[in-house]
């Protein structure tokens, strides 16, 4: 008689071979899922990846179109390498400088109490603008890179000329052209005026001899810091200034003692543009008030030129009965005051750029309020 073992019947072997079947099926089905989540989880990463370097080469297109655009106007920062030509001759020529220029023609004109809005004026006056701004601006912008391309190779190598983006010879054209065309346009201005002694003709020529002595050698006046500040502001304030009073009225000694006086202004002006030279300024020598008296004073001293003497023309302006306009002025200087504290003072380094945005503003339009009073007055 003969035993039968169980394990070994076709049932049991048929049982066995489905559970087999059915553990392979799950552990195929469960690689594919695995499989599944982890090209799931790699598209999502290289989705991501892709996202990230979208951004990336956003933010690095609107970095350089960022530094394009404050190389362009000559502003601090400007690393973007430019190869074109003219654009490397506008970037000499600073146009961000050429608005407090272009504004003090309009103060002049303002001070003067004659102007009158027609066509003719309105022509005369941008031409007015054009000579003290891309003119002779740009001239003493250009320049003041020729002769500081050694301090400029320090603080800012990126530069047309340091770079050797743009050949010397060119430059020197570049200087003689315009400050040509910037005598040129003067004369013709007190052609129209009708002076008989070339008046805007006189002040172009001396604006343009102190931007000459305050960048070249010997006098180099930018090597004191007191001398060539106040140089820079009376030819960014008072010289503008005179040339819009002259072209529509008569200009006489007040209304040059008063824009002297708000010259100093500008020399506290000038003195936040040199914060960002400090480095080189020291390395070469050159007595700028940061290197005379160091960072947080020479803040501290040109906050205090900026607002003293713009309260000083408030207190003209009340003395001769515009006390309104004196007050509206002395309103303006309120928010300046509040900038200095927020960003000049705190960290002039860092914040020299931010404070001159946010400030300047309230201080160029005291500036008009200045000069509608003095025309208003009779000054």
């Amino acid at each position: 008689m003969t035993s039968q073992n169980p394990d070994l019947s076709p049932e049991a072997s048929s049982a066995d071979q489905a559970a087999e079947l059915a553990a392979e099926i799950t552990t195929e089905t469960t690689s594919s899922a695995d499989r599944i989540d982890t090209d799931d989880a790699d598209a999502a990463n290289n989705a991501d990846a892709a996202n990230n370097a979208e951004a990336k080469e956003a933010k690095d297109a609107d970095a350089s179109k960022g530094s394009r655009t404050r190389q362009m106007l000559g502003m601090k920062g400007a690393d973007y390498q430019e190869t074109s030509i003219w654009k490397l001759r506008l970037q000499l020529m600073k146009p961000i400088t050429w608005i407090p220029l272009i504004w003090g023609v309009v103060c002049g004109a303002a001070s003067s109490g004659n102007y009158t809005w027609t066509i003719e004026n309105v022509l005369i006056s941008a031409a007015c603008m054009l000579m003290a701004g891309p003119l002779l601006a740009g001239y003493t912008q250009t320049i003041n890179d020729y002769y500081d391309r050694e301090i400029d190779a320090i603080n800012e190598p990126y530069r047309p000329i340091p770079s050797g983006a743009i050949p010397l010879k060119q430059v020197v054209a570049q200087i003689w052209i315009l400050l040509a065309a910037g005598i040129l346009v003067a004369a013709g201005l007190d052609l129209w005026a009708g002076h008989t002694f070339p008046t805007i003709t006189l002040m172009a020529a001396l604006g343009s001899f102190l931007s000459y002595i305050y960048s070249a050698p010997p006098l180099k006046l930018k090597q004191n810091g007191w001398l060539g500040n106040y140089a820079l502001g009376s030819s960014y304030i008072a010289l503008p200034w005179w040339a819009g009073h002259a072209l529509f009225g008569d200009l006489n000694l007040t209304i040059v003692i008063i824009t002297l006086v708000y010259s100093f202004a500008g020399l506290g002006i000038a003195v936040v543009n040199d914060f960002k030279s400090v480095e080189g300024d020291r390395q070469l020598g050159l007595q700028s008030l940061p290197v005379m008296f160091g960072v947080d004073k020479a803040a501290l001293i040109s906050a205090t030129m900026i607002d003293v003497f713009q309260i000083a023309i408030a207190l003209y302006l009340l003395a001769v009965g515009e006390k309104l306009l004196a007050s509206l002025l002395v309103l303006l200087v309120i928010p300046q005051i509040t900038f200095q504290d927020m960003y000049f003072l705190r960290n002039p380094l860092e914040n020299d750029v931010k404070y001159q945005a946010s400030a300047q503003p309230f201080l160029v339009i005291g500036m008009l309020v200045a000069g509608i009073a003095m025309g208003h007055a009779g000054v």
